[in-house]
């Protein structure tokens, strides 16, 4: 197996995809995308019960892709956009790859079809 140097220096791919991998998760970085929000005015939309909301926000935290702040009995929620950083550049990388596949395997296949014709 292949291990990309991008897998080995950013460990945190992992946590960030995990984090991506849930649709409340990544409702609130689109909505937290608009503007940083109380984490009482993430909870509302989603029908969830607060402590079910502070997982997820712990989650997101986890993966660097939110950042927190407390003033006094309010938490307020703001997206990190940098934190997704490590996965457009491991996206670029695989598309590279696929892109270099993709053209061997498209000039094997002209190669076949002129052997074919002459």
């Amino acid at each position: 197996m292949i291990v990309s140097s991008m897998t080995k220096h950013h460990p945190e791919l992992s946590l960030i995809f995990h984090a991506l991998a849930d649709p409340t998760r990544r409702s609130i970085l689109t909505r937290l995308a608009e503007r940083p929000a109380r984490v009482t005015d993430l909870s509302e939309p989603t029908g969830l019960r607060l402590p079910t909301v502070m997982r997820h926000l712990s989650v997101l935290e986890e993966a660097g892709l939110i950042a927190t702040s407390k003033d006094g009995r309010v938490r307020t929620c703001a997206i990190v956009p940098e934190a997704l950083e490590p996965v457009r550049t491991w996206l670029d990388e695989q598309r590279a790859i696929w892109e270099s596949r993709l053209g061997r395997l498209d000039a094997f296949a002209m190669r076949a079809m002129k052997e074919r014709t002459e």
